[in-house]
């Protein structure tokens, strides 16, 4: 009787624990009823189906998937949409030259004429969600293998997203998913109508844009305008269709109206968007894992930054060239550093330990449940350990030799060309192009040499490709550099009779191709073990579920829509030191460092700043604000994300999370966790004193 009356304190720490907090939780739409109460004490002012309405427009008719991987959100009746400017910053790159620095010197298009058409980016706005567990686990039995689970729940996925998309009269403009939540314990799926005509419309200077760089990068404060302004075009009857001159601007079903009136601590704030991937269901054994990875992936990303950096600092082409490239590896290289600073710092490992101990004694409280949960963990631990090593060379392999050496990319399109009927003519030109545009032989050359040095020295010998087995990383990567595609005309010649002998003798190929035998033993391994974790990490979560049941729990994101609510909030992330929740352009002229690429300070935005000419978009208190804090519950893929007050109106746009909180993919910690947002008024400020480009703000619908 004592040690049940232990048990059950022990359940009382675990469900007080667990529950998730106001400013906690990431929320599917279509169960929004279940935090209304909640919601509503804080400020919320709407009701729930003014969030989510599948018969009449709604909040979510104007929140957009951006290109794949960012949220954008719809600001006019015609198709105007605003996101972050590292969103839109393939695009921005993808339009720059040397003649056209839109990096550099920003741009602004004075009418629809001057909106420039983006190949390839597009946007998505979700349509309808619904549960579909049942039909998707049909079939599935209790004792299968993961493989034959999988199998099951792949043809049924197939199966029914097929008859999906039958409803459908437009059916190549509907793009139906379906995807597991809590582990595979649940199935939803989500209809999205998908709109390709997306045009440039605006985009502050780098200088403004990425104010901070680097160095500002996950922190606070911050003084970064992170926006860029596209338009979504549909045909003449306001359907998506590819791209045309005689497209017209989109009309929304809802756009987002815009509030001036700012906001003080306390208010309340929620951000909708697409959140990528977070792993809060993780175990200590895990963690410790990623930690490792996080670690690889920092050192191995901040070694070959290095050398592109050296080019881009040197020549302003090979800046234009490789500034997509360098955002992209640069954010997780500084992710991965501040969030094992953040997981150690708040000893994530132990707080998990603690959470696998209450599990255990709730299991333990039942003989049925001990017999069906007892295995968890225990596996969990063991496979973690034993593919700490094969995790490690997969990464290596991945990081250094197949992303880290750029003609590797344009050498797997050839094979895959050559060797599959499935990659066309077509597909395979439009690689190269893009390959070539945005390549520089001499660049490539320093970073694959250091990423050869590297694998070399922390890969053991048996995970060698064959070129390094009896080669030095010097001879290796002039024998690399050998290749017919190092240039674009050495590319072309080799196309004019392209065959399979051919393809072999290329020294690119080679390498390639020795570079996937690796990676593929690699490979077999790393999905065993995968499998082997997903099968109990599934049964975890079924076991933490069970053992919550009653409480209000959200799944791990997986780059579905969500709506998390909370509060304008500051923090303090240490003793004696206490953050305020906004900044003003006080603090671009604090920071200004001349001739630095991450803190000059374009003249006409100083000249601005010092005049105090803010227009309508000052503060109360007589300063222009540039950024603020939220505690939203936020990861990546929330970039470009609308920060919503109470009443539906757009007050900011969500960009980053501060470095205390970068174990927040892990865990949630209510104390320290917070959104960084850019004002609304400053993005404003830019577009309009900055840019002069009123017609956009002439566009916009302003809250009273």
């Amino acid at each position: 009787m004592k040690l049940k009356q232990i048990l059950l304190a022990v359940l009382i720490s675990v469900f007080a624990f667990s529950q998730a907090k106001a400013d906690e939780g990431m929320w599917l739409l279509n169960m929004l009823g279940k935090n209304y109460k909640q919601m509503k004490a804080q400020g919320f002012k709407l009701k729930p189906e003014d969030v989510y309405n599948v018969n009449k427009s709604s909040l979510k008719d104007a929140i957009v998937i951006f290109g794949g991987y960012c949220t954008g959100e719809i600001v006019s009746d015609q198709g105007l949409i605003f996101t972050n400017h590292h969103c839109g910053y393939t695009s921005i790159q993808q339009h720059s030259s040397l003649a056209n620095d839109y990096l550099k010197e920003g741009f602004w298009a004075k009418s629809f004429s001057e909106e420039i058409p983006t190949p390839g980016l597009y946007v998505s706005i979700l349509q309808e969600i619904s549960d579909v567990t049942d039909k998707i686990t049909a079939g599935v039995k209790p004792n299968m293998t993961e493989s034959d689970r999988q199998s099951v729940i792949h043809d049924n996925t197939t199966k029914l997203t097929n008859e999906a998309k039958l409803k459908y009269s437009e059916a190549d403009f509907y793009n139906v998913e379906i995807k597991p939540f809590f582990e595979g314990n649940a199935y939803y799926m989500l209809v999205y109508l998908v709109y390709n005509d997306v045009r440039m419309v605006g985009t502050p200077p780098d200088a403004i844009g990425k104010f901070g760089g680097d160095t500002d990068n996950w922190m606070w404060p911050r003084h970064t305008c992170d926006f860029s302004v596209f338009r979504v075009y549909a045909n003449k009857d306001n359907k998506p269709a590819e791209y045309s001159k005689d497209n017209v601007p989109f009309t929304p079903k809802h756009h987002l109206p815009i509030s001036l009136k700012g906001y003080k601590e306390g208010d309340f704030a929620m951000v909708m968007g697409f959140p990528g991937t977070t792993v809060r269901s993780s175990t200590s054994y895990e963690i410790k894992k990623d930690m490792l990875e996080n670690g690889y992936r920092a050192k191995i990303r901040g070694i070959r930054q290095d050398k592109l950096m050296e080019d881009m600092e040197a020549f302003d082409e090979i800046r234009i060239k490789y500034a997509t490239k360098f955002a992209h590896s640069s954010n997780y290289w500084k992710k991965s550093i501040e969030a094992n600073k953040s997981l150690t710092s708040l000893n994530i490992v132990g707080e998990k330990e603690k959470e696998e101990q209450n599990f255990i004694a709730w299991y333990s409280l039942n003989s049925d449940r001990k017999n069906e949960y007892q295995n968890v963990l225990p596996t969990i631990k063991e496979v973690c350990e034993q593919s700490q090593e094969n995790s490690k060379n997969y990464l290596y392999l991945l990081e250094c030799l197949l992303n880290g050496m750029e003609l590797t990319n344009i050498s797997n399109a050839v094979v895959s060309f050559l060797l599959s009927d499935s990659y066309t003519e077509e597909e395979l030109k439009q690689t190269a192009e893009s390959f070539y545009k945005d390549y520089s032989k001499s660049t490539d050359y320093k970073a694959s040499l250091a990423m050869l040095e590297l694998y070399k020295q922390d890969v053991a010998p048996e995970y060698w490709p064959e070129y390094l087995k009896n080669n030095t990383p010097q001879s290796a990567v002039d024998s690399l550099f050998a290749s017919a595609f190092t240039t674009k005309e050495g590319y072309d010649k080799f196309m004019e009779d392209p065959s399979r002998e051919k393809m072999m003798a290329d020294p690119a190929i080679k390498f390639f191709m020795d570079n996937v035998s690796v990676y593929t033993s690699l490979l077999q391994v790393y999905r065993y073990n995968k499998d082997l974790l997903k099968s109990a990490r599934r049964l975890y979560l079924k076991g933490c579920n069970e053992m919550n049941s009653g409480k209000l729990l959200y799944p791990d994101a997986n780059f579905t829509e969500r709506l998390t609510y909370g509060n304008v909030q500051s923090y303090s992330p240490k003793d004696g030191v206490h953050m305020s929740y906004y900044t003003t352009t006080d603090g671009i002229l604090e920071k200004e460092k001349p001739g630095d690429y991450e803190f000059d300070v374009p003249k006409k935005l100083k000249d601005l700043i010092l005049a105090k000419d803010f227009g309508r978009y000052v503060d109360a208190d007589g300063t222009m604000h540039t950024c603020f804090l939220t505690n939203n519950d936020i990861t990546g893929g929330n970039s470009g994300s609308p920060v919503i007050d109470g009443k539906g109106n757009l007050i900011g746009l969500a960009f980053d999370g501060n470095s205390e909180s970068m174990c927040s993919d892990w865990i949630f910690n209510t104390k320290l966790q917070r959104c960084i947002n850019v004002d609304i008024r400053y993005v404003l400020f830019i577009i309009d004193k900055y840019g002069n480009c009123k017609r956009l703000i002439d566009e916009l619908t302003f809250a009273k």
